[in-house]
């Protein structure tokens, strides 16, 4: 933090939400008092009630609105401004060119930021950094006291035999989340599971997980459980991720409420395989 006194406010509250006294999660309450205000907004959806927000707590300090679904493409990451402490972004960017992600049009290669303690890593694409400072994120992952998380996820194509074993290599075995997103090779994700299988990892631990995108244009309940049950077929549990429109052109394409329902089904490892436990007996 610097010297300011600077009061960051939340649309809504997730794991990752900083949780200290200067973060807020709704209007000014009467000890409110502040140099700065910043409305942190994640997602798209939140933006009307992040405007609606700026608005209340301008008479407290001078408001700024920003983050994400605002398009910042500031490189800058403090610790525990807008994610909680123990979260940590030690680069921004990615080479790929994913038609429904915006990461790469504001940050087409990967820029390296100052490494961070951490232990949950949120970088948008970590291993396609340079050797050099994936090595260094993992020393520094190998000081923490806890399980190591990658929830910003891990792209299955750029994974290479040396992050294999450095993966391994952390203790206790980290929880990895990679991707299956529309036009990923199913050969490629089948490859990474089987080295990280051959590294010591296991399926029953439920530590390799898959985000996959369902409920996009042209998708179907067919179509995407298909895909869910591939990555279970090679040692992945998966957790769906529910498409949403970006812009105002894509709104025709929002998913009908019904993929909510199967997104919550296929999100959580115990209802995953509970589920295929009783599909067996």
């Amino acid at each position: 933090m610097t010297g300011q006194r600077i009061i960051r406010v939340f649309p809504r509250k997730t794991k990752a939400s900083p949780d200290d006294a200067l973060a807020y999660f709704g209007p000014p309450d009467l000890f409110a008092e502040a140099d700065e205000v910043h409305v942190s907004v994640t997602f798209t959806a939140d933006k009307a009630i992040a405007e609606r927000l700026a608005e209340q707590w301008r008479y407290v300090a001078p408001v700024k609105v920003g983050g994400v679904a605002y398009g910042d493409t500031s490189l800058e990451f403090v610790p525990g401004r807008y994610i909680k402490p123990g979260y940590t972004i030690t680069s921004r960017g990615c080479p790929r060119r994913c038609w429904f992600c915006g990461v790469w049009k504001k940050w087409p290669t990967p820029n390296l930021l100052p490494i961070h303690e951490g232990w949950n890593v949120l970088d948008d694409n970590l291993l396609a950094c340079p050797r050099p400072h994936v090595e260094a994120v993992f020393d520094m992952l190998h000081r923490q006291n806890r399980r190591i998380e990658f929830t910003g996820g891990l792209e299955a194509l750029a994974l290479q035999d040396y992050q294999v074993d450095l993966l391994a290599s952390l203790r206790p075995r980290p929880n990895m989340f990679f991707a299956y997103d529309p036009g990923d090779a199913f050969e490629t994700l089948e490859s990474a599971a089987r080295r990280l299988l051959d590294a010591g990892f296991t399926e029953a631990s439920h530590r390799m997980r898959v985000y996959v995108l369902i409920g996009y244009p042209k998708d179907s309940f067919d179509l995407a459980e298909a895909r869910l049950r591939q990555m279970q077929s090679i040692g992945f549990t998966p957790m769906a991720m529910l498409w949403q429109p970006e812009t105002p052109s894509q709104e025709k394409h929002r998913p009908e409420p019904a993929w909510r329902t199967f997104q919550r089904r296929w999100a959580r490892p115990a209802i995953i395989h509970a589920r295929d436990q009783r599909s067996a007996a």
